[in-house]
């Protein structure tokens, strides 16, 4: 049951890393943040439809109801907004932090930017695009977040202190921390609406899964680092980014089982699965040597049962 390519590498420039990819998949973008620049490609055809130059990106977040995109200037210490037709910035905020993970929640509004390497989460309203709030939160090192767009509860990930600190999105308000001991250097956090669980993975080989309330439900061992992960809802498969591309299968009543893993090399930080089409986005690059230039390539891939 592998993991195959359903088109070939297509080559970015500029070369270099990347981090975050996110996917909307009403208006058939793929976001992929790569250094200075956020790159914006076509879901059906893998063309790169362009990229626009910002500083410092990590995160990025589509609003599908207007369809731009909100993403972060790490340099510039700020949120912005990105119109990915014109490519072009239509607006910005500045923050008191550089920004890494960003989420955003379409029924309040709400654009959350963690502060990478640091101890708070701001909170920018997407209508007036101002600075609403900032959340002050444990540890220095927190990754990922999710969104419960039903309590509007915002599920911050704690690098440093194993741990998920859990955000009132309305009162922007700590409420409660989730211990999660077996995960070290947690990297990945997904939430699943429908199961009402909350993935975690992390440096050391393992994935858990916690009821929102932080109830234990299962660990497995996991064949590799875990970085970044994408949860498909719809078909409760969940993408993991580490040594390769790790394809998991999310089950109600017991823990996730492997489908597959595509080994790669280099790794690819981060990847994504298209809610529509089921695919699998990663992105990855390489740097310079003394023999060969630095390169950078997104690519298509698909889980062949």
């Amino acid at each position: 049951m592998p993991i195959v390519a359903a088109a070939p590498p297509v080559t970015v420039t500029p070369p270099g890393g990347f981090d975050y990819v996110t996917i909307d998949s009403l208006h058939r973008r793929v976001y992929a943040a790569h250094g200075a620049v956020l790159l914006i490609v076509d879901a059906d055809t893998g063309d790169v439809a362009g990229t626009v130059q910002l500083g410092g990106v990590a995160g990025s977040a589509p609003n599908t109801a207007t369809g731009h995109v909100y993403t972060g200037d790490g340099d510039a210490k700020a949120i912005s907004e990105v119109d990915p037709v014109t490519l072009k910035e239509v607006a910005r905020v500045a923050v008191d932090g550089v920004i890494d993970a960003i989420a955003f929640d379409p029924q309040l509004g709400r654009i959350y930017g963690d502060e990478d390497n640091g101890t708070r989460v701001f909170v920018i309203d997407s209508k007036t695009f101002k600075q609403i709030g900032t959340i002050v939160i444990p540890g220095h090192k927190p990754e990922y977040l999710a969104i419960n767009a039903t309590t509007h509860e915002v599920y911050q990930n704690i690098a440093t202190d194993s741990e998920i600190a859990v955000v009132d999105g309305e009162r922007m308000q700590l409420t409660r921390i989730i211990p999660t001991p077996q995960i070290k250097n947690n990297h990945p956090l997904q939430y699943d609406a429908p199961f009402g669980m909350l993935l975690v993975s992390g440096a050391n080989n393992k994935m858990s899964g916690y009821t929102t309330a932080g109830k234990l439900l299962w660990t497995i061992d996991y064949p590799s680092r875990v970085d970044q992960c994408d949860l498909d809802v719809s078909r409760q498969m969940m993408a993991c980014a580490g040594n390769g591309i790790t394809l998991l299968k999310i089950n109600q009543n017991g823990p996730a089982t492997i489908l597959a893993t595509m080994p790669m090399t280099p790794g690819p930080h981060t990847v994504a699965i298209d809610p529509k089409t089921g695919d699998i986005w990663a992105v990855w690059g390489t740097r310079a040597t003394a023999t060969a230039p630095a390169t950078a390539f997104v690519q298509r891939f698909r889980y062949q049962p």
